[in-house]
């Protein structure tokens, strides 16, 4: 007899469930109608874009 298993995908909010402390934004709250937005952390700024995939890039 042969078996075969099916990969099983978790969503996003599952995975931000199973974290402690993690906190869920959309990105549209995030970005409104801009294509990137600064953020501070530590001291240094990073920047968040949107590619024309629809991919996030941070970089600092």
């Amino acid at each position: 007899m042969e078996t075969s298993t099916q990969p099983v995908e978790s969503s996003p909010q599952q995975d931000v469930a199973a974290m402690p402390g993690a906190a869920m934004l959309k990105s549209r709250d995030l970005f409104g109608y801009a294509k990137s937005v600064k953020i501070e952390h530590d001291g240094k700024i990073y920047e968040l874009r949107l590619t024309r995939l629809n991919k996030l890039i941070l970089t600092a």
